[in-house]
């Protein structure tokens, strides 16, 4: 059975919800998420061609928007990129579109997927669990927002091994819990 766009979009918000501002993965999602100004752009697209137009319309939108209207957009994207290595190359076309376009000093972009692995880390090793999510996505982040939470948050870099070593102290089995699924992480 095929999932609906509407489950789709559910998960992903579960995962921001239970995963990324449950276990405060990114301290800096809360607010966004209290304000309702996280974007949540879907698509059903496949071919990275269309992924890219829908990226630059997504990217399109956000610079166009008041920051309380939308801060920040993870652009959704289930079908197409499965493989982890194909959506690495669209990652990379994408930060190239980012900087063609000429907004690569207003906008950063994450990355998450279902199967990301961290180059020279074990594959079973659980601190891949911080760059993986339900679906492929891209997460469009407004540099300046960045600035600013970073300039107010003590130890920043600190983040990465704070989260790494709450995932693999929790497991994998723990953490898809989170998601009511056992094998969507």
């Amino acid at each position: 059975m095929s999932e609906s766009t509407q489950q789709q979009l559910e998960q992903s918000q579960r995962w921001v919800e239970r995963v990324v501002v449950g276990l405060n993965l990114c301290p800096f999602a809360k607010p966004v998420l209290k304000a309702n100004s996280l974007r949540y752009a879907l698509t059903s697209e496949e071919s990275q061609e269309q992924l890219a137009k829908f990226f630059l319309s997504e990217l399109d939108a956000i610079s166009q928007a008041d920051e309380a209207d939308i801060a920040t957009t993870l652009v959704v994207m289930p079908k197409g990129l499965a493989d982890f290595y194909d959506y690495l190359d669209f990652l990379a076309m994408c930060e190239g579109l980012l900087k063609q376009s000429g907004l690569q000093a207003e906008f950063q972009l994450a990355s998450f997927h279902p199967n990301y692995i961290f180059a020279g880390v074990d594959e079973d090793d659980a601190s891949h669990l911080t760059n993986r999510s339900p679906y492929p996505m891209l997460h469009i982040i407004r540099e300046a927002q960045m600035s600013r939470v970073l300039a107010n948050h003590p130890n920043p870099e600190k983040i990465p091994e704070r989260n790494i070593q709450l995932l693999r102290d929790m497991g994998k089995s723990a953490v898809n819990a989170l998601m009511d699924t056992s094998d969507s992480l």
